[in-house]
């Protein structure tokens, strides 16, 4: 079964937010990157791509057959997702390990597990 891991930043601090990045210990910077270059390299991980702050999202939506746009997204901003994974595993449970092991999930974010329908 293949799962997406759907990374929400929440609160956890991250290098785009230079002055609360600064607040996090170096060791702990450190072992923030290390721990995602460990996901990227796990077996059945296809690692995905850090995404834009949300404020840079345009939303498309079709009314009537005409294309509405709208600058930003719909959720609040500590709601929104920074980025990916993909994980092909055996079961639930072995994505449930890869996403604790996501740094945001232990520094005030959360990771969404969902599986992904194959057409």
């Amino acid at each position: 079964m293949k799962y997406m891991l759907l990374i929400h930043q929440g609160t956890a601090p991250t290098p785009r937010a230079p002055e609360e990045w600064a607040r996090v210990p170096e060791e702990e910077q450190k072992a923030v990157y290390a721990d995602y270059q460990a996901i990227n390299q796990t077996p059945g991980v296809s690692p995905g791509l850090q995404l834009e702050p949300p404020e840079t999202a345009t939303t498309v939506r079709v009314e009537d057959g005409r294309t509405l746009t709208t600058d930003g997204p719909f959720v609040a901003v500590k709601e929104a997702i920074g980025g990916y994974f993909l994980f092909d595993a055996d079961d639930l449970d072995a994505a449930i390990e890869i996403a604790a092991r996501v740094p945001a999930a232990r520094m005030g974010g959360a990771v969404e597990v969902r599986p992904i329908t194959e057409w």
